[in-house]
């Protein structure tokens, strides 16, 4: 379904009934990166799951940025009369999730993160300048397989390639302009104050992820409240896609307690 959200058109699906839970993907993903999640969890909760702007089938917004998604996540919550969430986000997405818990504790009630950052290392940003660069010189098909090589473990890659060529054809139907404006976003992005996040969180990361590398992770579930730290095996950035079960199980465990 279609929104207007903050003068910006968002499309964005819903499964399910009841308590609300927000799904946040990453760069190059869209709603459609989240369905090992839905699946197991639309028969109990309503599972709220939008393409952000600038991604998938949502408008353009040029001059996306962390703050202006976070904006955009609370309008849509707004707009579904939704008060308060349990928050699921991916990469990028977890940026963005942890700014959203900051800035309006009273929107949410636990965070999950799958391939957490706090922000992109020194090093990183001007591969991300780089990356938008390419997006609109050159097109996303290498990015996509550059995307691929490095950021699905090795095991993932040789004994799972409809992952592979799923997580390529996300990124490949992206709009170039889009995902470079979010690149630019990321490379831009600044951490949240982790002393703002009060909610529980979990904490959910691949042991061969190169772009959350585990000691990354653990550094930044020590700044948080009350988080927990899940390391996942054979498994790299992509976390929902790449170990399903396991994130839905560890995310039931996180719920139930």
């Amino acid at each position: 379904m279609q929104y207007l959200i903050n003068g910006r058109q968002m499309v964005v699906d819903s499964y399910g009934a009841g308590a609300a839970l927000l799904l946040v993907h990453g760069l190059g993903g869209t709603a459609n990166s989240w369905f090992p999640v839905v699946a197991a969890f639309a028969g109990s909760r309503r599972v709220i799951v939008p393409d952000l702007p600038g991604a998938g089938r949502s408008g353009p917004n040029p001059d996306v940025s962390i703050d202006s998604l976070v904006t955009d996540l609370l309008g849509l919550l707004d707009a579904l009369d939704i008060p308060c969430a349990q928050v699921v986000g991916h990469s990028m997405g977890t940026v963005i999730c942890q700014h959203l818990a900051a800035r309006a504790p009273h929107r949410v009630l636990d965070l999950v993160l799958l391939g957490p950052l706090a922000e992109p290392p020194a090093a990183a940003r001007p591969a991300l300048r780089a990356r938008a660069a390419a997006a609109l010189n050159q097109g996303l098909e290498g990015i996509a397989d550059t995307v691929c090589e490095r950021g699905l473990a090795a095991t993932t890659r040789a004994r799972q390639p409809v992952v592979t060529g799923f997580v390529r054809e996300l990124i490949v139907r992206q709009s170039p302009a889009g995902y470079a404006a979010h690149c630019l976003a990321l490379a831009a992005a600044v951490k949240a104050d982790p002393t703002l996040i009060q909610c529980r969180t979990l904490l959910l990361a691949g042991h061969e992820d190169t772009t959350s590398p585990p000691a990354s992770v653990v550094e930044l579930a020590a700044s948080l409240p009350q988080a927990t730290h899940i390391e996942l095996a054979d498994c790299g950035h992509w976390t929902a896609l790449e170990q399903p079960a396991a994130v839905v199980a560890a995310m039931q465990a996180f719920y139930a307690e």
